[in-house]
Formats: structure tokens, sequence, C-alpha cells
């Protein structure tokens, strides 16, 4: 098994983000990366799947979207050059956004139908082959050397099947979070067999059909953002959408994952990282207060950070 491809989900409009939202897409919202040059976050994204040895990115837009991420790597990286001429790390950075736009596909989701249905829309450029899912509004920062996608690639192809990343969750947050159970794998510390899913479930279902044996009580295994897919979930979503009974009605992944452990062998991984959900008030701080304590300024940062916190302390509240 071989992961080579990765489709990442970006046609959601971040209603969240509204107004900034409805002027620039949440996916190209700027942060500032670790190795302090300052990228939309679709572009973070990107590289950490290609760094993960994906070979081949599809991106889920809404209508029109693709026109604005091609001018933007386009136009970014000769901006560069000219303002920044014969500047080493300009040079290089100009060399990555071109190598990343030769990589990147996109397709269109006519409709906002749901996440399972912008999964489904991707189903050409998947062809046949198990791919890499990431959210366009999500950042990772990993615990260890791997990046995150890296982590559960690696399980996925020694494994040779489906793997949804997890992360163990706090009983008071999982009705934000599909949320699952499962068994420990012997010999593997931290991958589980999936046995059963549910889409935000409340505290009650979860302590009677999501207990997890080992876990720390009160904690759950919910879902961390990514997972490596096979093709079979296609024509799972497939059904769905045929039996839908309502135009407005959204078809989530949620439930093609659950059918999908159903049909095959499908583990969990509990990743060594921590998600930022951009999307959330104050998501954007979090993350980039984060990318900026995991890079080369994070001295520089923490002294920043600290001389704020107290300059605030100082100040009459007004």
């Amino acid at each position: 098994m071989q992961v080579r491809k990765a489709v990442i989900t970006a046609a959601g409009r971040g209603v969240r983000q509204y107004p900034a939202s409805d002027t620039v897409q949440k996916a190209m919202l700027p942060l500032v990366d670790r190795d302090g040059l300052t990228k939309p976050l679709i572009q973070i994204i990107a590289e950490e799947a290609l760094e993960s040895g994906i070979e081949e990115i599809c991106i889920v837009t809404a209508p029109g979207d693709e026109e604005i991420y091609r001018k933007y790597f386009r136009a970014y990286g000769e901006n560069l050059l000219v303002a920044f001429k014969g500047v080493n790390w300009a040079i290089e950075q100009s060399q990555r956004l071109r190598e990343l736009e030769k990589r990147l596909r996109f397709v269109v989701q006519p409709e906002p139908e749901g996440y399972g249905h912008a999964v489904w829309c991707a189903r050409d450029f998947v062809a046949d082959e198990p791919f890499l899912l990431m959210l366009g509004d999500h950042l990772y920062i990993s615990g260890e050397q791997r990046r995150c996608a890296h982590q559960i690639i690696e399980i996925a192809v020694s494994q040779g099947c489906a793997v949804f990343a997890v992360q163990a969750t706090r009983e008071h947050l999982i009705s934000c979070y599909g949320t699952l159970s499962g068994k420990r794998v012997p010999g593997m510390p931290h991958v589980y067999e999936v046995e059963h899913i549910i889409e935000k479930p409340t505290p009650t279902l979860a302590e009677t059909h999501l207990q997890v044996p080992g876990l720390r009580v009160g904690y759950y295994l919910c879902f961390f953002g990514m997972h490596v897919l096979t093709p079979t979930i296609f024509g799972i979503l497939e059904e769905h959408i045929s039996k839908k009974s309502r135009v407005d009605e959204e078809i989530q992944l949620t439930p093609a994952q659950h059918e999908l452990a159903q049909r095959e062998k499908v583990l969990a991984l509990e990743t060594k990282g921590t998600r930022y959900d951009i999307g959330v008030r104050y998501g954007a701080l979090r993350a980039q207060i984060a990318l900026a304590l995991s890079g080369a300024d994070r001295d520089l940062v923490l002294a920043e950070l600290l001389e704020l916190v107290l300059q605030r302390q100082m100040q009459p509240l007004q």
C-alpha cells in the first residue's frame, strides 16, 4: 500500500469568521510559519502533506476559488524574486511555491452539501488509491520529529488499511467531535482497531457505547482532523447521496467512516501532536502562538508575550 495523494477540503465559506471571511477565504488567512515566513494557512497545510511523502494534492474549493489560489502561488513567488533579488531565502521560497503549484489539483463542490459530499467530489482525482484527507481550516503541530500526517501514513502503509488520527479528549468536549471506540492492537502502542463511531455524541451516549479499555477515566478517542482513507469510502458516500430524502440534506463523513469500519479493517492512531481549529473564536490566534513557540523565533516570541502580559497587568482596566 502506498499513499501518494492528499485531499484538502476548503470549500466552506468560513461563516464563523464573518465579516473577515466575506472578502478573504479562511484557507488564505496569513500566519507566520515556523520558518519565520508569512504564509496562507492552505500553504502550511499543503507543506505538511508534501513533507509527509505526498506527491499530489487536490483542494476541494467553492466555485471560482481555484484561480484565486493559483494566482496567489504564482504572484507571491514572482514578487519575492523581485522584492528580494538575489536573497537566498527568497529564491528558495519561490522555488518551493513553484513546486507546490505543480502538485496542486482542484475540484469544485458546486453547493455546500456537507463534509462527506466535499470528499466525494474528489473521487475522480483519487481514483482507486488510498489517500490522506486533511481539513482546510485545521493546523497540526507535531509533538515529535515526524509530522502528524507522516505518523498516520506510516501506520496505514505498514498495516495496509485506513487509519483515523485521534486524540484522547475530555468528556465535556466530545460533543464537538466525531468519537470512536475500539480495542488496543497488541504490540502497537496508541493504535486501536476501530469498532464504533458516533458524530458529536452526548456524554451519556459516549459512556454507553464509546468506552475504550485502558483510556484515562473521563476521556474518549475523538477525531484529530486528518485520516488516511481507502477508495471504498467513495462507494459508501455514493450510497448515502443516492438515499438523500431532502434537497437541503447534508452528507456527512462520519457515518460513512463508521460504515467503512464495518466493511474492512480500520485503525485509529493516537497522534502525537496538537490540532488547532482556525474556525473557532481566537483559533487563528492560538494557532499563531503555537507556530511561533514551535519555530526559530521561540525565545523572542516568549519574551514579547511576557512583556505584553506585564504591560497589560500594569494598565488600569477600561
